[in-house]
């Protein structure tokens, strides 16, 4: 493949295009732009080096002068949805800002649904979530921890706040495949599950079920998902 790498290489450390020529016509702005488009209306999977140059208008090797393996441009889409963390002047209440910080983060992976795919460590040091992550560590700064311990506290925070967003991403999908409406699915499943409760072969479940038989206010239980990490680190 064209200007792929005989060893590891971060694109940061790249030149924004490789080879000699005019000036580059795209910036890594302009191409992680595009792709993010792509995915976007279509999902991760229409994102391609093709799909990508088509929609900038050039060729697909040109594409590789400036983006040299795939794993690249999802790099610059990383980085660039990251770009739209908006930090603030940390308010001293590190659990209050570090809720801030979450709330972000869900509301930024309904904006761009295909993140949670990409969520990796290999993404976490690009220029915007560098500075997302100075922005993180600053809100810490009141909490008396190491910041090795600070920064399992970011991971896990964003652990939670990935987790929970896929499972609403992936019942929105799946709502939208059934050949009958939500209700119908729930009232369906409700019944069939009384029934095995009433069965008398799960009585820790029926005791459950007699403690709090819903609805499960999925807000609050992801309020809650977060401040028990944070009590860990209280």
């Amino acid at each position: 493949m064209a200007g792929r790498a005989a060893v590891p290489e971060v694109i940061w450390a790249r030149p924004e295009r490789t080879g000699r020529g005019p000036r580059p016509a795209y910036s890594r702005a302009d191409i992680a732009a595009a792709a993010v488009r792509i995915a976007d209306a279509e999902g991760l999977d229409a994102v391609s080096m093709r799909r990508v140059a088509s929609e900038l208008g050039c060729g697909t090797m040109s594409l590789y002068n400036y983006v040299p393996r795939k794993e690249d441009l999802y790099e610059l889409m990383m980085d660039a949805v990251s770009g739209e963390h908006e930090p603030w002047e940390p308010s001293g209440d590190w659990r209050a800002d570090m809720l801030r910080v979450a709330h972000q983060t869900r509301a930024l992976m309904h904006r761009h649904t295909w993140i949670p795919r990409l969520m990796s460590p290999v993404y976490g040091f690009s220029p915007n979530a560098l500075r997302y992550l100075e922005h993180c560590l600053a809100c810490l700064d009141p909490l008396d921890a190491p910041y090795g311990t600070k920064m399992e506290l970011v991971a896990m925070v964003n652990g939670v706040v990935t987790t929970y967003v896929g499972n609403e991403l992936a019942t929105a999908e799946r709502t939208r495949s059934l050949p009958w409406s939500e209700e119908q699915e729930n009232a369906a499943r409700i019944a069939y599950l009384g029934r095995q409760i009433a069965s008398g072969a799960y009585p820790r479940l029926a005791a459950s079920f007699a403690e709090d038989a819903g609805p499960i206010d999925l807000e609050a239980v992801f309020e809650r998902a977060l401040q028990r990490v944070l009590d860990g680190f209280a």
